[in-house]
Order: C-alpha cells, then sequence, then structure tokens
C-alpha cells in the first residue's frame, strides 16, 4: 500500500535559521525524523513511498542519494575495506518518489498533485512526516476498510502542557485542568484514505480544515482513539525529548527493532594538564 508523505512546509517553529533543514529532515539519532517515519511503514510492509517535497526538497533528494546503509545495519568488512557484506538492510527494498509539490502549498493541494501517482490504489496512506506511534498500522487499515468512509485518521491525547483555566465571576479562577487530562482528542497525523477523497478536495485547500470538513459533514470520516505512544516533533523542545529517549534507549516507535539498541555512553572530553617543567625533561 502506497504512502504520501508531506514533507515539504517550512516548519517555522523548529528552525534556527534561514538556512536550517526541512523539519523533516532533522535528526533523532543518525537518522533524521523522515526515516523514522518511513521505517515505521516499511514494517508493516508498506514500502512505496510518495514524497510531497517543497522547502528544502534537495536535502531530502540528496540524503536517500547519497544513503549509506551501513549507518544504521550490521555488516562484514573485508579485504581492507573493499568488500562488504551486509548482515542487514533498511531502505533497499522500497521505491520512493519524490515530487516537487510547492514551498508554500497547502496539504491538500500537495495531495492533489500526487493523484497520479496513486493511480490503482483504492486504499491508501498518508503522513505528516514529523509525528512518530508505536500504533499497530495493519489493524487500523483492517478497521478502516470494513468502513464506509473516505477517510480515517488517528485521535490521540495532546501532549501539550497547557492547562485550561476555568473561571467564575470574571476574574476568579475556579481550577485548572492540564489539557492531557481532558477527554478531548487531537488529529494525530496518521492517515487511511481512499481514492474518493479526492471529490472532497478543491483546488489550494487543506487537506484537514477543507477536505476533512467536507467528508466529515456527510459522514464519511472517521477516527480511530489511541492511547499507545504518540509524539511530534513539531518544536525544538520536542524534537530533544525525541533524542533524549532515544539516547537513552528508550524508542517506542521503533517497532521494526529485534532488541533494544543501546547508544553507548555519551562521550565527555578530558582536558589533560599541561606537562610540567620535570615532565617534559
Amino acid at each position: 500500500m502506497k504512502v504520501v508523505i508531506f514533507c515539504g512546509g517550512l516548519g517555522m517553529r523548529i528552525r534556527t535559521g534561514p538556512e536550517s533543514l526541512p523539519k523533516p529532515m532533522m535528526p533523532i539519532g543518525s537518522r533524521p525524523v523522515l526515516w523514522h517515519v518511513m521505517r515505521y511503514y516499511a514494517h508493516f510492509g508498506h514500502k512505496e513511498f510518495i514524497l510531497c517535497l517543497g522547502y528544502g526538497a534537495d536535502a531530502v533528494k540528496n540524503y536517500f542519494l547519497d544513503y549509506r546503509e551501513t549507518n544504521s545495519n550490521d555488516f562484514v568488512l573485508t579485504k581492507g575495506g573493499r568488500h562488504v557484506e551486509m548482515l542487514a538492510t533498511d531502505i533497499s527494498e522500497w521505491t520512493i518518489t519524490f515530487i516537487d509539490t510547492g514551498i508554500s502549498t497547502a496539504i491538500g493541494e500537495r495531495l492533489r498533485r500526487v493523484r497520479p501517482y496513486l493511480e490503482g490504489d483504492e486504499i491508501f496512506l498518508a503522513n505528516y512526516g514529523d509525528v512518530l506511534t508505536d500504533a499497530p498500522m495493519n489493524d487500523l487499515i483492517d478497521e478502516f476498510e470494513s468502513k464506509d468512509a473516505v477517510a480515517s485518521l488517528l485521535a490521540v491525547k495532546p501532549q501539550d502542557s497547557f492547562h485550561v483555566v476555568e473561571t467564575a465571576g470574571g476574574d476568579r479562577v475556579t481550577g485548572l485542568t492540564p489539557v492531557a487530562d481532558m477527554s478531548m482528542r487531537i488529529n494525530g497525523g496518521y492517515f487511511i484514505l481512499r481514492q474518493t477523497i479526492y471529490d472532497y478536495l478543491e483546488e489550494g485547500d487543506d487537506l484537514v480544515m477543507d477536505g476533512f470538513a467536507r467528508a466529515a459533514a456527510h459522514g464519511k470520516l472517521c477516527a480511530t482513539s489511541y492511547d499507545g505512544f504518540w509524539a511530534p516533533m513539531d518544536t525544538l523542545k520536542e524534537r530533544s525529548a525525541l533524542e533524549d529517549q532515544y539516547r537513552s534507549g528508550i524508542s517506542p516507535w521503533a517497532v521494526w527493532r529485534e532488541r533494544p539498541v543501546d547508544p553507548g555512553p555519551r562521550v565527555v572530553p578530558v582536558v589533560l594538564p599541561e606537562p610540567s617543567a620535570v615532565d617534559a625533561g
């Protein structure tokens, strides 16, 4: 099943400067978050990807054109480095289609522009390219196939540390409730779509606020609530949290791993004292 990944936005909240990498290329460990998302789908057998490019398109293209399997797989090196035998691979079976869909294009319009590459696929998958989860994707697909809907989204609890302030009498606070403790759900960025989603999209539309809103009005949108691991990477703080998890050997989204990966101890530089005159003699 093909996977459309929207990875062309500016990602303003996570950029550190005008030359910053596009958000999907921000690393977690030695690989960009985009790779982690793709590796998740590949684990469930979905290895055909369509990347909707925009800002930072060259960075995405060059990363895969210069890809080194040895960075994330075990291998045997012989003949002084002239021969490398891979013990495992990650992207060798992937098919990746790179499509420039514009710099400031809305998500729905990006999806419209890659429609020719989805012909023949009644159902396909889509993702923002910067959110991670351990949700059982194939179970979600099986559930969706039994429903009369054009789209489904993963509905998750918000991760923000904000509080909802309850007031009475104008300025009197009667309560504070963490957003994460409320019963509300947010769009988790993992979508399952039918070709008929295009019937609800017009030129320049956003996928969620336009296409999904129209589908919902016709009773054609469904959501699956999920309380397992889910985490976005919209800000530097969120990226830092994911990096800390990875460095600690805790990465629930890495469902493809047969064993935990020990990232090794942090390297702490040691400053040696200058040799004394006696030592020098």
